[in-house]
């Protein structure tokens, strides 16, 4: 599968709510087995929330926390492998600088740790447990 129309946004949590809820519940609940209530944690109408749609599909999401942690990073399955990952990454990282943003961090479940490593990310301290998942923190900072 090739993505030929596929468009980055800054979302917004009000008007597009539903659909980065669903994405978030396909890949994190659904798939990942994470407890509805450590997923809805009630900080989103505080984050900057970024949306990737193809033909006007909701396909991926992420979000950036006012501190500079990037979280609830999730790509839908069909999707996965063809470059939207690190094509939404980059768009969180520059919006990051824009802001003024000089350290950017993020929890990275171990099996992506790599990924993240491609883009500068260091990771830092042990591994941990969140929703009953390895993770490990990473760091980056930005100029």
């Amino acid at each position: 599968m090739k993505i030929t129309d596929c468009n980055i946004e800054i979302a917004n949590w009000s008007a597009d709510e539903n659909d980065l809820k669903a994405i978030r519940a396909t890949v994190f609940i659904e798939e990942q087995n994470v407890p509805v209530e450590l997923e809805w944690d009630g900080v989103d109408p505080d984050c900057i929330h970024f949306i990737v749609r193809s033909n006007s599909q909701a396909i991926a999401t992420a979000r950036l926390k006012p501190d500079g942690q990037i979280g609830r990073m999730a790509v839908l399955k069909h999707y996965r492998g063809l470059g939207i990952g690190s094509k939404l990454l980059n768009k969180i990282l520059s919006h990051a600088k824009e802001s003024g943003i000089k350290h950017v961090f993020l929890h990275a479940q171990i099996q992506v740790v790599g990924f993240y490593q491609q883009f500068g990310f260091i990771a830092e301290g042990e591994e941990f447990m969140d929703a009953s998942i390895p993770h490990r923190a990473m760091f980056i900072n930005i100029c």
